[in-house]
């Protein structure tokens, strides 16, 4: 390979990284439509023009088809008038004109085709152009679509999630101690409640266990708490009757606890 052929296959290859880059997908899509929108205009012009032309040649075959009768009536006048010659002259000039009519008659033939083959031709470009707009709204929100989805997947790169996750651990842990700390609060709380009543209870009992003591005279009864009444000697059925009442009292007391 020759050094100008490497050097122009060098060339073409950036001019064609250049075109790629260049080219925007959305300006692209607008720029064909805009280009067939243009086609669709000459193309109606043509189709305008073939029809004008058609119009000509058709108004130019029924002249002809006109000055055929004409002279055809001509020579038949002529005939009738006995004038073999005018009526010939006549019946020239009817196939020099019937001549110019077979040939417009070709030509028209020719131009309705043409215009009918054009007319359906505007008619599929139009129809083209429609569906290509249609086709461009679509592939424009697609294209607005994957750029916002490529801006987000940027963000979301950009994003330092494994700190932001460290700093939602962190914040856990420290929910987690002060829920550890305010449990212990209550539990502390609720010991410290439950310490009071039962020193109420054990005081109640001390009172009442002093009060028994001091009814029975034993050692440890509060010096403010009523005596026995000291009694003489009963009988022996009084002593019992006095021993079944106080049991009977002690009972009492102790149901009461």
């Amino acid at each position: 390979m020759g050094l100008f052929d490497r050097i122009r296959r060098v060339v073409g290859a950036n001019l064609n990284d250049l075109v790629s880059k260049a080219e925007d997908p959305e300006k692209m899509l607008e720029q064909a439509v805009v280009e067939m929108q243009e086609d669709l205009v000459q193309l109606k012009q043509g189709v305008a023009q073939a029809i004008a032309a058609q119009k000509r040649t058709e108004k130019q075959y029924n002249d002809a088809q006109n000055e055929v009768n004409k002279w055809q009536r001509n020579a038949q006048l002529a005939l009738q008038k006995g004038d073999e010659n005018l009526a010939r002259q006549a019946l020239e000039r009817k196939k020099t004109f019937t001549d110019t009519s077979n040939a417009l008659k070709g030509s028209l033939d020719q131009q309705t085709v043409q215009v009918e083959t054009l007319k359906r031709n505007l008619i599929q470009l139009e129809s083209k152009i429609s569906e290509a707009k249609t086709k461009k709204e679509m592939l424009r929100a697609r294209i607005t679509a994957a750029k916002a989805q490529e801006q987000l997947q940027g963000m979301v790169r950009g994003m330092n999630t494994s700190s932001a996750m460290a700093a939602f651990e962190r914040m856990e842990e420290k929910v987690l101690i002060q829920e550890a700390r305010a449990q212990s609060a209550g539990e502390l709380a609720g010991a410290d409640l439950e310490n009071q009543f039962a020193a109420l209870e054990s005081s109640d009992v001390d009172d009442e266990l002093a009060a028994l003591k001091a009814q029975m005279s034993l050692p440890g009864g509060s010096p403010n708490q009523p005596q026995l009444p000291q009694q003489t000697t009963p009988p022996k059925s009084n002593k019992n009757e006095v021993v079944d009442a106080e049991l009977d009292s002690l009972r009492k007391q102790l149901d009461q606890m």
